[in-house]
């Protein structure tokens, strides 16, 4: 039997193959297939609305023209000026980019091109080609600027001048003309925007060009400026140098100094008494040393002739080689002869006469050595006095030298000041006549094929992902909206209860059977092979197995609102147990509405009557020959039903009527309305919640079970009106049904 079950009654299902970290691939397929419909027609809308929006756009062209900018053209040019190859700083572009977009430069625009009468740019606004994106975007982006000034658009100097047509006009070209750095390179590409390929073009090289010119202007401007500012300074510095060489050449003329190689006459002879002094002073110590060593050496015993002077002295070296001679042959004669050898005695004899030369040589060198420190001791001494008597004089010019230098200094600073300035007046004249340009165009705009707006691909491709982010954000949220459930996952993960069959929604052409309009109970009768008897069958055998060991036999059906249709599942799943052999009784504790009794047309004395009266059960129990089954009606009416349904009689009934019947099914009202089902919810073996698919409310159901004293005794929960065409996009934990060629 569970084999032929269109769900089984699982508490948890395995879990998707698809589900990956967290997103359920296989529930994202569901989602869209379930609401292809809703998202393909919000993407439609999307981009229905992008091509309205093209077809009411005028095409625009942009016209590019690239301009250079020279760093090394950033300072005047002098002789002593250390040339830039530094680029330009992002800040320095910046104001480049400024420039190009400011008034005064694209007043030189409407003045040369006659814009001011131009239909597109002199009356009205730029944008007779922008679209509705674009009136979106301007909207949201003039929102977010900050609120300027009313003065803004006179800040500009010579402004306030302009007729408001041409004012309107650069207006209207700020809106056209574009300006952008390429990479980090020092060029700028200048773009105009119009909506003839030629004026664009020709309104683009028309902005370049008017840039480099204001540069041309600026430069000449400034040097003329800077010219006639050195002008009327260089006046003044030469009258000062005038005065300061006066002042000097007057105090020479009233305090008699004569100038001498750019000194006074006492100074002159003062410096040359000094070298001569420093001379002197340094030849008297020199020959004061060779002196002192002399003597130092003799007083100590020492060997004279060792002394510089004396090696060098040309007598005493001869003298020196003839004694070595002398010294060489008398050894040769005594290595042969005894020392009286006459040649020996010869020998020695010469041998003193060149000592006593050699002593004389040494005493005259050394006489010679004293004699010339004296000598140079006697011209320090002369030079010293001769610079005392020089330095008496100058030491009464002192106050007039000090007053001297000043005025040459006063006058030597005017001088260089004067220079300075009067060659940068000549450069400055130079470059107010000619200066190299700073900026030149490189690559001139020339008139594009094809319109730069609208960007139909961009357009659409945005008009197509906003409209299927559209179609997706409102399908979730109509997801969200619907509060019903719509699979058994949603049941067992919110309720922790099975959900024990899903019956399927009948239209009218299954209830037409040969030409007949058959009743929902009659359906299992005449099509047992339906998908919709299938779905009841599933329901009986799910209650079977809801408890195996004590199977249920007292049924309450019950739903959380009116409309739910559980006294149709009452009815069917009666006619359905009956059809199998069993003995059904089917009774009606709805005793406000009495859709079983209506439908069964017992409307006589019923359970009401029997509660109140003393009528036997026999005489309020039908039978319906039809569906083979026992009907107990609701009877009469009642004001006080919950508690003829919480009275012991109704318990004694319900006792009594349990071992008589295979299965007892108790039609109660819904729990939202009333509390009669949580009454007769005491007195039976199992409780089914019917719940409409799709429709009611999930918290509702799920307080309503929980009055129900929880799941004690809830065997589970039936879908009801299940729209099959639907069902099957929940996916495969979703599919209450077989394939169409299991049912007939």
């Amino acid at each position: 039997m569970l084999e032929r079950m269109n769900i089984a009654p699982v508490q948890n299902p395995p879990p998707h193959a698809g589900s990956a970290g967290g997103l359920d691939l296989r529930e994202a397929l569901n989602f869209a297939w379930r609401q292809w419909k809703f998202i393909l027609g919000v993407t439609a809308i999307a981009i229905l609305l992008g091509l309205i929006d093209i077809a009411g756009q005028t095409p625009l062209y942009t016209a590019s023209a690239q301009l250079l900018l020279d760093p090394n053209r950033t300072k005047p040019i002098s002789q002593d000026a250390v040339q830039n190859d530094m680029p330009l700083d992002p800040m320095m572009i910046e104001s480049q980019i400024a420039i190009i977009r400011s008034s005064s430069l694209l007043r030189r625009v409407v003045a040369k091109e006659k814009l001011v009468n131009d239909p597109e740019f002199g009356v009205g606004p730029v944008g007779p080609g922008a679209g509705m994106l674009s009136y979106i975007k301007n909207f949201f982006v003039r929102a977010a600027e900050p609120t300027r000034e009313p003065t803004a658009v006179a800040s500009d100097p010579g402004l306030e001048t302009m007729s408001p047509e041409v004012i309107a006009t650069i207006e209207n070209l700020k809106g056209a003309v574009g300006v952008l750095r390429v990479g980090q390179a020092s060029l700028l590409n200048v773009t105009f925007t119009s909506r003839d390929s030629d004026k664009a073009a020709r309104l683009a090289n028309a902005v370049a060009d008017a840039y480099v010119v204001d540069k041309l202007d600026a430069r000449f401007e400034a040097a003329k400026r800077a010219s006639a500012w050195l002008s009327d300074r260089l006046v003044e510095l030469r009258q000062q140098l005038r005065e300061s060489e006066e002042a000097v050449n007057q105090f020479r003329a009233v305090n008699n100094l004569v100038e001498a190689n750019g000194a006074t006459l006492n100074q002159e002879q003062l410096g040359q008494l000094n070298g001569r002094l420093v001379q002197a002073r340094s030849e008297t110590a020199e020959k004061k040393a060779r002196l002192d060593l002399l003597k130092r050496v003799q007083a100590n015993g020492g060997n004279i002739s060792a002394l510089p002077d004396v090696m060098n002295s040309g007598a005493i070296a001869d003298l020196r080689k003839q004694e070595n001679e002398a010294s060489r042959q008398e050894a040769d004669l005594l290595a042969r002869y005894s020392d009286r050898y006459p040649a020996v005695v010869n020998l020695r004899a010469q041998l003193s006469d060149i000592h006593r030369s050699i002593a004389a040589e040494i005493a005259r060198l050394t006489n010679s050595i004293s004699n010339e420190y004296e000598l140079a001791k006697a011209r320090q001494d002369a030079v010293e006095r001769t610079v005392r008597e020089a330095t008496g004089q100058t030491e009464h010019d002192n106050s007039k030298a000090v007053t001297l230098r000043e005025l040459e200094r006063t006058a030597a600073v005017n001088k260089s000041l004067f220079e300075d300035f009067l060659q940068r007046a000549r450069v400055t004249e130079e470059q107010s006549t000619f200066e190299a340009r700073e900026a030149r165009v490189i690559s001139s705009a020339l008139p594009p094929d094809s319109p730069s707006s609208p960007k139909t691909g961009q357009i659409m491709l945005v008009a197509a992902v906003l409209g299927l982010a559209g179609g997706v954000g409102g399908a979730f949220l109509i997801e969200m909206l619907n509060a019903g459930f719509t699979t058994p996952r949603q049941v067992e993960e919110m309720l922790d209860l099975p959900l024990l069959a899903a019956v399927s929604k009948m239209e009218a052409q299954d209830l037409s059977h040969e030409g007949a309009i058959l009743t929902i109970p009659q359906h299992p009768l005449v099509k047992p092979l339906s998908r919709f008897s299938e779905g009841i069958r599933t329901l009986r055998s799910a209650i079977q197995m809801s408890d195996v060991d004590h199977p249920p036999k007292i049924i309450q059906v019950t739903s959380t609102i009116p409309g739910e249709g559980k006294s149709t599942i009452s009815m069917t799943l009666a006619s359905s147990a009956a059809q199998s052999g069993q003995r059904v009784l089917i009774i009606d504790c709805d005793l406000r509405l009495r859709a079983s009794s209506r439908y069964f047309k017992a409307e006589g004395q019923g359970l009401v009557d029997y509660l109140m009266g003393d009528l036997d059960v026999a005489q309020v129990i039908a039978h319906d020959e039809n569906l083979k089954l026992w009907v107990l009606p609701a009877g009469g009416q009642t004001q006080n039903a919950p508690d003829l349904l919480a009275s012991e009689k109704f318990r004694l009934l319900i006792d009594a009527l349990r071992p008589k019947f295979d299965l007892i099914i108790i039609d109660t009202p819904p729990m939202g309305p009333v509390v009669d089902a949580l009454v007769v919810s005491h007195l039976v073996d199992k409780v089914i919640f019917v719940v409409r698919w799709a429709a009611t409310p999930r918290e509702m159901v799920a307080h309503s079970i929980q009055r129900l004293h929880g799941h004690k005794k809830v065997a589970g929960l039936v879908f009801n009106f299940v729209v099959d065409a639907q069902a099957q996009k929940y996916g495969k934990y979703a599919s209450y049904y077989y394939q169409d060629h299991y049912y007939r």
